[in-house]
């Protein structure tokens, strides 16, 4: 990614390559305009023979997954498929039909898209705008040393669960968190803790000091499964020490029935504590 960062013009965005959306000024004043891209990769996101409705469900919700990690709301998608033979007709009805259910629920259109043919593994790709106000966006690299550090929910155990195909986005929770305590930083956890909060802090310019025993996790799974298996959506957040026990607080009020778990902090650059070894989920590792 940093390769690929300084081979492009660098662009007048207040957010960028490397942040879970792009954010970029919106027409109106005082408002951001967040883009992302995202896509599923038949075998690697989704087996054959899952249902082509979880798949279109999956598929649209990882993309408001990230446009909530901003802060923002979803507003406009473009959907580009490209499929094997014999995905052109039900099994396309019913990746709509999970696409669809998604707008209905998060409150985003689909006003586009394109269709092509593949010979190898199908790929559904996301193209999705969002809004924010601009003194509520969060990104993934505001945070300090000395930031308490959260997520929600509870971790691993996703894809032999099927919970990765039936998540719900956060986005109702981190709208309420950019407007109410607005966290130095946040991201969705999509490829694992082990992944996602080492990239956080190189965002920040900061380290981070955790402690595997405290991170929230399914029954059954391994505290290893939780910190580096991913495909989980929830949030990881920073917060400033001095919000921590006003977020505590109202978060019980607000969001009983969801927990939020206090795991660490940021520290200074080069501290790197409590993960050991693990990596989470790489694209493009060979294990």
């Amino acid at each position: 990614m940093a390769r690929l960062r300084a081979a492009l013009r660098r662009a007048p965005a207040v957010a960028g390559i490397g942040d879970d959306c792009a954010a970029v000024a919106a027409p109106r004043p005082g408002r951001l305009l967040l883009l992302k891209t995202d896509c599923v990769v038949e075998k690697f996101h989704f087996r054959p023979k899952d249902p082509a409705s979880a798949v279109g469900w999956k598929a649209a919700c990882r993309a408001v997954s990230d446009i909530a990690a901003c802060g923002g709301d979803p507003k406009h998608a473009l959907v580009t498929c490209v499929l094997r033979e014999g995905q052109t007709g039900r099994w396309l009805d019913a990746l709509y039909r999970g696409i669809e259910k998604a707008g209905r629920e998060f409150g985003f259109h689909v006003v586009g898209g394109e269709l092509a043919r593949t010979d190898g593994p199908a790929v559904i790709s996301m193209s999705m705008t969002g809004e924010v106000a601009r003194r509520e966006f969060v990104p993934r690299g505001g945070g300090k040393a000395g930031d308490v550090l959260y997520v929600t929910g509870l971790l691993g155990g996703s894809l032999r669960s099927g919970r990765h195909l039936r998540f719900q986005p956060r986005l109702q929770e981190a709208r309420w968190l950019a407007g109410r305590i607005r966290p130095s930083a946040m991201m969705d956890l999509s490829d694992g803790l082990a992944a996602d909060l080492p990239r956080m802090a190189a965002a920040s310019g900061t380290g981070f000091l955790v402690d595997p025993a405290l991170v929230p996790r399914h029954r059954g799974v391994s505290v290893r499964s939780a910190l580096s298996e991913g495909e989980d959506f929830e949030l990881l957040l920073a917060v400033p020490p001095a919000k921590a026990g006003r977020l505590e607080r109202e978060w019980l009020l607000c969001f009983p029935r969801l927990r939020l778990t206090r795991i660490g902090h940021l520290a200074k650059r080069g501290v790197a504590c409590g993960l050991g070894a693990m990596r989470g989920y790489d694209h493009f590792s060979s294990r």
